[in-house]
């Protein structure tokens, strides 16, 4: 009972220093929106199924890797700085196509979003996985777990939130936002190339 008492204890001190590095990873406020953008145009009930699909989507990515994320990056010899260039060349193809299809063709890509890139490399990319990793290292399996379980909660309700902040920003709203957060995608994805490729030249 003493020892379960203890174990408690070290679970509570451990929960709020695990949940705020991966808050700050997440970023939901520069995540709804890109969200918003993506979506624009799409009806309440497709917008409620992408936000269920992203963080489906990130709550498995999420535990799989904390399942074996060390292993699988030993394995293949990837590193944080190639998932930081992988996640930014996904985020900028996505911008691009984006920013030159037409009306009916983004509606189509963003009706499949939900996985990519909104659940992933968006909600969960580079910056999550590596502090995962980091996280179960640090503080154990529950703690970073319960910590993740609690953000992708938070997540989902600005999702949802951001659905309704729809009809207060109106149609017209969306749509003159909508250029400007694809070229701010583009730009993050640019700016998680230009780090990931800094960090591993400065390593050399």
């Amino acid at each position: 009972m003493f020892g379960y008492n203890v174990y408690m204890l070290s679970l509570l001190y451990d929960l709020p220093l695990a949940f705020i590095p991966l808050f700050v990873a997440i970023d939901i406020f520069g995540v709804l929106p890109i969200f918003l953008a993506l979506t624009q145009g799409l009806t309440l009930e497709e917008r409620s199924r992408i936000a269920r699909e992203s963080v489906v989507t990130a709550l498995f990515v999420g535990l799989a890797f904390i399942a074996a994320g060390e292993v699988i990056f030993g394995i293949l010899g990837i590193t944080g700085n190639d998932f930081k260039i992988a996640g930014g060349l996904v985020l900028l193809v996505f911008a691009v196509l984006d920013l030159v299809r037409g009306t009916e063709a983004r509606k189509s890509a963003r009706r499949q979003s939900g996985v990519v890139p909104i659940g992933v490399p968006l909600i969960v990319g580079p910056a999550v996985l590596t502090t995962l990793i980091v996280l179960v290292d640090h503080y154990g399996v529950p703690p970073a777990v319960i910590a993740f379980l609690l953000n992708l909660a938070i997540v989902w309700a600005f999702l949802r939130k951001g659905i309704y902040l729809v009809r207060i920003l109106g149609q017209n709203g969306i749509t003159a936002i909508s250029k400007i957060m694809s070229l701010l995608l583009a730009s993050i994805a640019v700016m998680m190339i230009r780090l990931g490729v800094e960090n591993i030249i400065s390593k050399q």
